[in-house]
This record gives C-alpha cells, structure tokens and sequence, in this order.
C-alpha cells in the first residue's frame, strides 16, 4: 500500500467490517515521536529558497523523507518549518533509519 520510504509502511493494516458486509483495510494511527528525543545527524540552517523536500536530499539523500526531518523538529505541518520568516532557522536533521 506505501513505499518502504513512507512514515506510514510500518503501520499495522486493520479492517473494519461495514454493515453490508464489505470490509474495508486502513492502516492504524501514526503516533509523532519525540524530536528531543530522536539522535541527530546535523542541525541545518534555513536559507531562502530552502524546501524541506531540497533539505531531505541534499542532507538523508532521498526528497521523500522529508517527513523524518518533520518528526526531529516535532512539527506536524512541514510548511511551518520553511515558510517565511522562518529564514535562519536551525532544523535537526535525525540519523537515518532502516
């Protein structure tokens, strides 16, 4: 159903039984982890132009795990990290994970 890069491959896959009898698979809730508490690769600083899609290749080498640098710096909105007036910002960019 995702990709192995996707923040959502390793949720389990539940089903629902509708009253007609369809049943319908979703996959269970992603809860945020901790930023603090995730180990760090390196702390970047936001440049204009910056997107974290730029930001997740040029640092974890893959623009689809953006979302990893999201979960470091305990932001549900990745927009809300590099939009403006955020310039100069510092972003924790956590140590890849398998």
């Amino acid at each position: 159903m995702f990709e192995p890069s996707s923040r959502y491959y390793s949720l389990e896959t539940a089903t629902f039984t509708l009253p007609d009898g369809r049943i319908v698979a979703y996959k269970r809730r992603r809860f945020l982890p901790r930023g603090e508490g995730m180990d760090l690769l390196m702390e970047v600083t936001v440049t204009e132009g910056d997107r974290l899609d730029l930001i997740a290749f040029r640092t974890l080498g893959d623009p689809e795990i953006f979302w990893r640098i999201c979960d470091a710096n305990d932001a549900m909105n990745p927009f809300d990290l590099v939009a403006d007036g955020e310039i100069g910002r510092k972003l924790r960019v956590p140590i890849p994970q398998a």
